[in-house]
């Protein structure tokens, strides 16, 4: 199944083949995958201008596991044909007013944005805008309108607000509403999208998640972004931290990495956007500002390979419910039992998120809350299930659980289970 949004089926650009390391070429994207799932970089200028480093530009981004590239301009296409990565296209100014432009003048601009890649099936999509509020609604459902009209079954991209941007009037407030779900419904309602991506940095602002009351916001934005979502046929897209987002809050680690990869992925997220590869004033990015590889490269390349194995093979499932244990982490959240899934029992907070397949097959992802415990999952389904075997996130491989049918997950992992 493709990533099918508003009648247009999106998810259309995939490298045909596994990534090939270093230089050595790999074949182009194919117009026809069935199951891409986007793992984005986000780079604005000036941090773009790094993507053409012969040593850690978009060959970099490749080799760590990436699948999409953003923002690049059309002369980087080349490249990301040659490495097998597709490409998110920009116009500069990045930045556009669109509210402030006549019809014809939105339609110029994105004829001038699509212009010779309308086609081009390694173009994902079009960069149209980042964390509008409403008033800019209106004109944006303009621009997406002619993308879908000049370029069809190209990506129209706009990014959202989290749910902790300030509430009010439009010109009181960054929303611009009086509730972050008018925000999204009035997104959905106005713009018409194809997909909703918008972004959040609980995670690292809670400390870690030791700040319950701050990481309450992750999981509330996570689970309301998705119900919204699926209720208008939508897939969307989270936007999470692989830098130490302000100067007083933890820096990436293989825990919170994990961590916030595998909870987009057990709530049904179609793509996962890391913000930012290159340092650009953030510190602990994959690339610092002295163009170094560091420690969190090695850290992304390790999740982003997790990703890249079961996103795939999650892209095709329907997100049917997502459940923690009781106590869960935050009051308004969801607890046990679901559908498929009676109790789960560990020493940590367990995340379940359930999924059938179209030809009726159950599938449940596990993930462990806790940032600094390994956990031992013990899972009792409902009804009549015959037991489950995890799909391996190295190679989707099926692989048995232990022999007292439990599973193992490290701090802030995941195991997606096929159900028996």
């Amino acid at each position: 199944m493709l990533l099918v949004a508003a009648g247009l089926a999106l998810g259309s650009c995939a490298p045909r083949a596994g990534r090939a390391p270093a230089g050595q070429q790999v074949p182009a994207p194919a117009a026809d995958s069935e199951a891409f799932f986007p793992i984005m970089s986000w780079e604005t200028p000036p941090r773009t201008g790094a993507l053409g480093d012969p040593e850690h530009g978009l060959a970099s981004l490749a080799n760590c596991g990436y699948t999409v590239a953003a923002f690049v301009r059309p002369e980087d296409l080349p490249a990301c044909r040659r490495l097998g990565l597709c490409a998110m296209l920009r116009l500069d100014p990045v930045q556009q007013s669109w509210k402030g432009m006549a019809d014809e003048q939105i339609t110029d601009r994105v004829r001038q944005l699509v212009r010779d890649t309308a086609r081009d099936p390694l173009v994902l999509g079009y960069f149209l805008k980042d964390e509008p509020d409403v008033s800019e609604f209106p004109a944006l459902g303009k621009a997406m309108d002619a993308v879908k009209r000049l370029a069809p079954g190209k990506l129209a991209y706009v990014n959202l607000y989290p749910d902790y941007a300030t509430l009010g009037a439009p010109d009181r407030s960054q929303l611009g509403t009086a509730s972050y779900h008018e925000y999204l419904e009035q997104f959905v309602g106005e713009v018409r999208p194809q997909l909703i991506s918008y972004d959040n940095y609980r995670v690292q602002y809670s400390m870690d998640l030791k700040n319950a009351a701050t990481a309450e916001s992750y999981y509330a934005n996570l689970l309301e972004v998705r119900r919204v979502a699926l209720e208008h046929g939508l897939p969307f897209w989270n936007i999470v931290s692989s830098n130490q987002i302000r100067p007083n809050t933890p820096p990436p680690s293989p825990a919170n990495l994990l961590f916030q990869a595998y909870t987009t992925l057990a709530a049904g997220g179609k793509g996962l956007t890391w913000y930012t590869y290159y340092s650009g004033g953030y510190k602990y990015s994959a690339v610092d500002d002295q163009g170094r590889r560091t420690a969190t490269w090695s850290y992304l390349r390790m999740v982003n390979g997790q990703v890249g194995v079961l996103g795939p093979v999650m892209t095709p499932l329907r997100s049917t419910g997502v459940y923690f244990t009781a106590p869960a982490p935050a009051k308004s959240l969801p607890t046990l039992p679901g559908e498929l899934i009676e109790a789960v029992t560990a020493e940590t907070a367990v995340m379940v998120g359930e999924f059938t397949g179209n030809g009726g097959e159950r599938y449940a992802m596990l993930v462990n809350l806790s940032l600094e415990r390994s956990a031992r999952v013990r899972v009792k389904l409902r009804g009549a299930a015959g037991g489950f075997v995890q799909i391996s996130p190295m190679d989707a491989t099926l692989l048995p659980p232990e022999a007292d049918g439990s599973v193992w997950l490290a701090a802030g992992a995941g195991a997606l289970l096929k159900l028996r």
